[in-house]
């Protein structure tokens, strides 16, 4: 699929790994429909989006509310004729270990809302999304690619069971997705990122910064630039479907 005029859906757009394939993306002539709940973020991508000179629209949806996702999917195709392309990117960490104890004495458990703030927002947002962006896809008849961003943490990491159930089940998707809509000339496939600079990851303490790298093959954290050049390879390499990407490093979980 080429890329230029062709309208793209990015969600958790307004910072970090979705800003950064959604800009990839304007200066590569796409028109993109930018989905994010941080009205500030929104704004802001919206705006370096749109000085490349490409078409671009915001939109503030919770991905992980069924009525939302619908309404908005139903403004893209309205806005933009179509829905090409849609990089599943929006996710959250709410980190904990299972149990932690004192002297033999379990002084805290992971919350019920721990887990299932992780798994609506990554999981069943990554679904309602698909599912509405493969729905106009095949009702325009003109097939599509879908990305779902998953994680290395997907094989499972201390202290991340919600996060990484969630990113196993988001890579599950892929597969199941793409043998069921290849019918409709629509390819899915997906990108594991391991330790990116992202803000979060800059702004740790350098000795622990230090710890991180050490840990990677490669001695240093990703660039997002090469997260969004794999995006943009997936999108034009018509024959990629049903695989996720590693992209990480060497590092392994």
């Amino acid at each position: 699929m080429q890329i230029e005029e062709r309208c793209f859906a990015v969600t958790g757009a307004g910072r970090g790994i979705g800003r950064a394939m959604a800009e990839h993306l304007a200066r590569r002539g796409a028109r993109l429909a930018l989905i994010e709940m941080d009205e500030e973020t929104l704004e802001e991508a919206t705006t370096a989006c749109a000085e490349v000179g490409t078409e671009v629209r915001g939109y503030r949806i919770n991905v992980a509310d069924e009525s939302q996702v619908v309404e908005g999917f139903a403004s893209i195709q309205n806005d933009f004729g179509a829905v090409d392309g849609l990089i599943n990117n929006a996710g959250i960490l709410r980190d904990g270990l299972l149990i932690k104890t004192q002297e033999g004495k379990v002084t805290r458990k992971l919350s019920l809302e721990q887990w299932q703030s992780v798994i609506d927002v990554n999981l069943t947002g990554t679904f309602l999304c698909g599912r509405e962006a493969a729905a106009i896809m095949t009702e325009n008849d003109a097939g599509g690619v879908i990305i779902n961003i998953s994680s290395v943490a997907r094989a499972g990491n201390m202290g991340q069971s919600n996060y990484s159930a969630s990113k196993a089940g988001v890579a599950a998707l892929v597969v199941c997705w793409a043998r069921e809509l290849a019918r409709y000339g629509i390819r899915v496939a997906g990108i594991a990122p391991g330790v990116f600079a992202t803000e979060m990851v800059l702004s740790m303490k350098p000795e622990a910064l230090e710890r991180l790298n050490q840990a990677v093959p490669l001695s240093r954290p990703g660039e997002l630039q090469e997260l969004a050049d794999t995006a943009a390879f997936i999108i034009e390499n018509d024959y990629i479907t049903g695989r996720v990407l590693e992209v990480d490093g060497g590092i392994r979980m």
